[in-house]
């Protein structure tokens, strides 16, 4: 009975356990290859215990609070714009068949142009602050959601459209009962994109003009060649990005209980 309840126990948090395993055992071997096997080199490398040091220490002086919070705020406004302008794009574009046939071929040549190219156009017409680096973040980020609630539209299945027009649906009962339920996890899907772009979208901006924020700060201390402190941001950056991704997918197991194990 013992061996039965540690199985359950195992397999209900098997993903967990088993993630944070090769965490542990990736630090563990960096940190053994650097203290045995290769001499370390502050100027090209650091390991981990250095790492987590210099990041408590910003941690414990404020200042990876205070940069996290400037790069924040234009995270927000920029991801939430790409999602009130993206999923309601992609989501015309797939419904009407001519909006589509005319924006797709203009969308996908700028989805597949090196858009982190624009930074500095972005950052000369709209400054440094916060509006210039969410517009930023909105360019990088609205394409998944475009896209994908395009492509969730395009797979709606058309016996379900004319059932409700068969009882009597409308427009607006076509959206409630068969689109927007079938375009959902095509946006969750794209959402757990789109937070990595936008990270990624938060680093440029303040890489190219910023005297504050996550960028900022670890543009500054890799010029010095602090390389803890500069990982310790990076790690920062990581942990982020797993909890918003991790975030999503709960989001997506308790809207969509039927896909758990998909």
């Amino acid at each position: 009975m013992e061996l039965t309840g540690m199985a359950k126990f195992f397999d209900d948090w098997r993903r967990l356990i088993l993630g944070i395993t090769a965490i542990v055992l990736f630090f563990l071997a960096w940190e053994a290859l650097l203290t045995w096997f290769i001499p370390l080199n502050k100027f090209i490398i650091s390991k981990p215990s250095l790492i987590f040091l210099g990041l408590y220490r910003d941690m414990e002086s404020g200042l990876i609070w205070r940069d996290l919070l400037v790069s924040g705020r234009p995270l927000f406004f920029g991801f939430g714009a790409a999602v009130l302008v993206g999923i309601p794009v992609g989501v015309v574009m797939g419904w009407r068949v001519r909006v589509g046939y005319s924006l797709d071929p203009l969308l996908t040549a700028l989805y597949a142009s090196p858009l982190v190219a624009v930074a500095p156009l972005v950052i000369i017409f709209f400054g440094v602050g916060i509006a210039g680096k969410a517009i930023l973040i909105f360019v990088l980020c609205v394409f998944p959601f475009v896209f994908n609630s395009f492509a969730g539209v395009r797979s709606v299945d058309a016996l379900l459209i004319n059932t409700v027009r068969a009882f009597g649906g409308g427009e607006w009962n076509l959206y409630r009962i068969v689109i927007v339920p079938t375009v959902l996890p095509f946006v969750i899907a794209g959402a757990r994109y789109a937070v990595g772009r936008g990270l990624i979208g938060v680093l440029v901006g303040e890489f190219f003009a910023a005297s504050e924020g996550v960028g900022y700060r670890i543009a500054w201390y890799g010029d010095m060649y602090v390389l803890d402190r500069m990982f310790g941001y990076i790690f920062a950056l990581m942990v982020i990005a797993v909890i918003f991704t991790e975030g999503i997918r709960w989001a997506e197991r308790t809207a969509f209980p039927w896909r758990v194990g998909m």
